[in-house]
C-alpha cells in the first residue's frame, strides 16, 4: 500500500521503519496535513496523520479527489477527523485503540509530584545558586484522597500508583469496570466534593466538552489539585483561570490545552503574538504545563507504529480492522465499535 505520513517528528522515524519492514511504500513528511499540503497525498492509497493535522470536511474532500481511500491516525482520539465527511466519500478510518496506559499514568502522577514539591521553582532557584527552602513546602501524598475520573486502562494505572504510595483512591466512570482494584467506586458528586487530587482520564464527547467548568469547580475542595493528561477541551480554560485566582484550584497540571491545535508540537518562541489564555495560565507559579508529551516513551512510540502498520496490513489484505475501526456509521463495509450509552458528565451523578 502507498501512504504518506504527515506531521512526522524525527523521533518517530525509527519506530515506523522497524514496524513497517519495507512492507508498505510510506513517504514521511514533517508538514502537517491541511488544505495546502493535501496535494502530497496524490497517488497514494492512505494518509497517516496525527492529532494536529487538519482533517476537516474541506481537506477530506481534497483527499478523496486525490484518490485516498484510508485514513490512519497515530492516536486513540479521533476528534480531529470529520468522520461524517469521510463516510460520505467512502474513506475508511482507523486509529490506535489503546497504547501504554503506564506511560500516561506515570506522567500524570509525575506532574502531581512536581507541583506539590514545587520542583520547577526549586530547580530554577538552584540554577541561580539560590538554595533557600522558602516557599517550597509541600504535603505528604500518603493519606490524601485521589479522585480518578474515567476508569479505563489509564485511569486504573493511575489509581495503582497512588494506592502504592498510601493514598485513598476513589473513582467515577460511566460504567464501572468489573474487578476494580485499589479504587472505591463513588458518585461523581462525592468525588468532586472530597478529592484532594483529581485526575482526568475520560474521552472527549459532546457531553464531556468543558466538563471542568464553573459548576464542577465550585463543588471541589478549596486548594484542590487538578491534573489533565487526556484532552484539552475537557476543561473550560477561562473558568479554571478564575478558580486559580480565587485559590479554589491550588495546583493545576496540564499536558493538554483547550486551544493547543496549531500550537503544541511546534516551536512557537518567535511568534509575535502569544496565546493570551496560555500566557495567563503560565503566569501562575502553581501551574505546570507540558506539551502533550504524556504518551512519549519509547515503548509507546513502538506500540503506535506497530498498530499503524497493522492497520495498513489488514486493509491491504481486505480484512476487517476490528477495534481500530472508527468509521462513521454509514461508512461502507466497515464494522462499528460498540459504544456504551453516554451520561452527561457535566451533571453530577
Amino acid at each position: 500500500m502507498k501512504a504518506v505520513a504527515y506531521s512526522i517528528k524525527p523521533f518517530e522515524k525509527e519506530y515506523l521503519a522497524k514496524a513497517n519492514q519495507k512492507k508498505h511504500d510510506i513517504t514521511l513528511i514533517s508538514n502537517p496535513l491541511g488544505p495546502d499540503t493535501a496535494i502530497f497525498a496524490q497517488g497514494k492509497d492512505a494518509v497517516i496523520v496525527f492529532t494536529n493535522d487538519d482533517l476537516s470536511a474541506v481537506v477530506i474532500e481534497q483527499l478523496a479527489a486525490l484518490g485516498i481511500k484510508f485514513i490512519v491516525t497515530r492516536s486513540s482520539g479521533t476528534d480531529h477527523i470529520d468522520q461524517a465527511a469521510a463516510a460520505a466519500f467512502g474513506i475508511k478510518i482507523a486509529n490506535v485503540p489503546s497504547y501504554s496506559p503506564q506511560a500516561v499514568a506515570e506522567h500524570a502522577v509525575g506532574m502531581a509530584f512536581a507541583l506539590n514539591r514545587q520542583t520547577m521553582k526549586a530547580d530554577q532557584n538552584s540554577h541561580e545558586f539560590d538554595f533557600r527552602n522558602d516557599d517550597l513546602v509541600g504535603f505528604n501524598f500518603s493519606g490524601k484522597t485521589v479522585g480518578v475520573i474515567g476508569l479505563g486502562h489509564t485511569g486504573q494505572a493511575v489509581a495503582a500508583i497512588y494506592h502504592g504510595i498510601g493514598c485513598r483512591v476513589i473513582g467515577f466512570d460511566l460504567k464501572f469496570p468489573r474487578n476494580l482494584r485499589h479504587i472505591k467506586p463513588v458518585s461523581l458528586e462525592l468525588l468532586l466534593q472530597t478529592a484532594d487530587i483529581i485526575s482526568l482520564h475520560i474521552p472527549l464527547t459532546p457531553e464531556t466538552r468543558h466538563f471542568i467548568n464553573q459548576e464542577t469547580l465550585e463543588m471541589m475542595k478549596p486548594g484542590v489539585m487538578l491534573i489533565n493528561t487526556s484532552l484539552g477541551r475537557l476543561i473550560d480554560t477561562a473558568d479554571v483561570l478564575t478558580a486559580l485566582e480565587s485559590r479554589k484550584v491550588g495546583y493545576l497540571g496540564l499536558d493538554v490545552y483547550d486551544f493547543e491545535n496549531g500550537l503544541f508540537f511546534e516551536d512557537q518562541q518567535q511568534d509575535a503574538v502569544k496565546d493570551v489564555l496560555l500566557v495567563k495560565l503560565m503566569s501562575h507559579p502553581n501551574v505546570l504545563i507540558t506539551p502533550h508529551q504524556a504518551y512519549l516513551t519509547r515503548e509507546t512510540l513502538q506500540e503506535i507504529a506497530d498498530q499503524t502498520i497493522k492497520n495498513l496490513d489488514l486493509w491491504q489484505a481486505g480484512k476487517c480492522i476490528g477495534k481500530a475501526c472508527v468509521c462513521a456509521k454509514n461508512c461502507k463495509n466497515s464494522p462499528q465499535p460498540e459504544i456504551p450509552p453516554l451520561l452527561n458528565y457535566g451533571k453530577p451523578a
